[in-house]
């Protein structure tokens, strides 16, 4: 009989899957705990938040990727997002990376809170001298998840994706470009064109040139039009008063206007009052992972 306070986590017998305990904390009858590895896709340590459900000591669970936003760690979700009670109660394991790799002594990743540090933008970059190490939409959606399953009692066929902000931008872009991969994506606040935003246009030209038509593999606006894959029923939370959205970074129409034309369901929720903080993530948390649990459920 597994003791309650050693969940499991398997250990693996490839070196460069190793991953070493940061942190663990009992969180709503389960684990909220945080780890450390040697990542090949970016070349330097990564770490990564996991949230293992009560279930989890028993049973394989599916998993939902959660992707931060602009600045964020993997604590901003963790501390603030309060997803861990309705993840216990669905069962469902949650996996937050990231957004960036860090400490890789490159000339000017750290000059810019929206490009560099922090700001991966879940691409694989194309330029000097950010291709070596930038490389977060591989590592998101492939060496993360062989690493989580690995390592954790994960159903390696039922997991989803959601996220903030730039993480949003990831999540769609993640789902868009793998059909069927992802049983089901939500997101808050996303990037929904970022050809067309200064957020974009700054973090693509950075990371994959000015060739523009290099940028539309990771736009969701422009995969959407393209989308011939399995239903995929996206759900999205704005906040009404988010100063993004009135400054023209989000621009949430121009997805809707293509998931519209292609079919693709999408329910989009308006939300009065809120912003673009954690404190609107926290609002909405529970219908999220309600949406995914839909999707993810055996």
């Amino acid at each position: 009989m597994r003791r309650s306070d050693n969940p499991p986590c398997r250990s693996t017998h490839t070196s460069d899957m190793a991953l070493t305990q940061v942190s663990s904390n009992k969180c709503a009858g389960g684990f909220q705990k945080v780890f450390e590895h040697d990542s090949t896709e970016l070349k330097c340590k990564m770490k990564f938040a996991v949230y293992l459900p009560p279930k989890a000591e028993s049973d394989k669970c599916p998993v939902m990727y959660w992707l931060s936003g602009l600045t964020c760690t993997e604590q901003n979700f963790i501390t603030k997002a309060g997803s861990q009670q309705a993840a216990a109660e669905h069962g469902i394991i949650i996996v937050a990376p990231d957004t960036s790799p860090r400490g890789c002594s490159i000339e000017g990743e750290d000059d810019s809170w929206d490009f560099g540090t922090g700001a991966g933008f879940y691409v694989d970059a194309t330029q000097e001298p950010w291709k070596t190490n930038y490389r977060m939409y591989s590592y998101v959606t492939e060496e993360l998840p062989k690493l989580i399953n690995s390592n954790f009692p994960t159903d390696p066929d039922r997991m989803s994706v959601c996220g903030h902000s730039m993480g949003g931008h990831g999540a769609l872009i993640c789902a868009l470009k793998n059909p069927g991969k992802y049983k089901a994506v939500s997101a808050f606040s996303p990037i929904c064109n970022p050809m067309q935003c200064p957020w974009g246009q700054k973090a693509f030209s950075g990371y994959l040139g000015s060739d523009k038509s290099t940028w539309e593999a990771y736009d969701a606006t422009v995969l959407a039009a393209s989308y011939s894959g399995p239903q995929l029923d996206v759900l999205i939370d704005q906040g009404r008063d988010d100063q993004f959205l009135s400054a023209s970074q989000l621009l949430p129409d121009n997805l809707i206007a293509a998931c519209s034309e292609k079919k693709i369901p999408v329910v989009f929720r308006l939300q009065p009052g809120y912003d673009h903080s954690y404190f609107f993530i926290y609002s909405f948390m529970n219908d999220h992972i309600k949406h995914h649990a839909k999707y993810l459920s055996a």
